[in-house]
């Protein structure tokens, strides 16, 4: 009898333990259960509110080590709206995005900060317009568990402003609209 609680105990461990390490997720962005949105000012009056309709990405995510965590993105920037459609073609010109030679953007994490319970600096690559650079990401982590269907999710958001002449991106839009703020939030199923 004490063989099999041993063995049932030590079983039971490392289930948890297999529970608590790294898992892989495929974002999940049917729904509106992930997006990646933007905004910029337009001519210092207003906000202009945007988002890319088709990406994909994966990430890994270890609640007990979540520096050990890591994100890798990819946008489709041909799926760029602002709901204008002439806009949306400006913005897919080379004058911005230059979508014929550069129709994807890709972000893949280097590193992880934990900055407070549920927050990180997410420092990583961007790479858009052509252009690759280091950009840091604010994330907060909203929450995980099982889903109705019988799987498991685990959602982020995060934050970050971009200057545009950065990435290749210097058409003249006046000073109020130098950077753009990325607004990105994921929820991924757990593989």
């Amino acid at each position: 009898m004490k063989k099999l609680i041993a063995a049932t105990t030590l079983g039971s461990l490392m289930m948890a333990a297999g529970l608590a390490q790294a898992a892989d997720y495929q974002i999940d962005k049917r729904g509106q259960h992930a997006s990646v949105n933007f905004k910029i000012s337009h001519l210092g009056y207003s906000w202009i509110y945007g988002r890319f309709n088709d990406f994909d990405g994966t990430f890994s995510w270890d609640a007990d080590k979540p520096e050990a965590s890591s994100i890798n993105v990819t946008v489709n920037t041909d799926s760029v709206d602002t709901n204008h459609a002439e806009r949306d073609k400006h913005i897919r010109s080379d004058d911005f995005l230059n979508v014929e030679e550069n129709g994807t953007a890709t972000f893949a994490s280097t590193g992880i900060e934990v900055t407070g319970d549920s927050s990180a600096k997410v420092t990583g690559n961007l790479t858009l317009n052509g252009v690759t650079k280091p950009v840091v990401l604010d994330a907060n982590f909203i929450g995980e568990g099982e889903d109705p269907w019988g799987g498991y999710r685990a959602g982020f958001d995060a934050t970050t402003t971009l200057k545009l002449a950065d990435f290749g991106i210097d058409y003249n839009l006046g000073p109020a609209s130098e950077t753009v703020e990325l607004i990105i939030t994921v929820e991924g199923v757990r593989q």
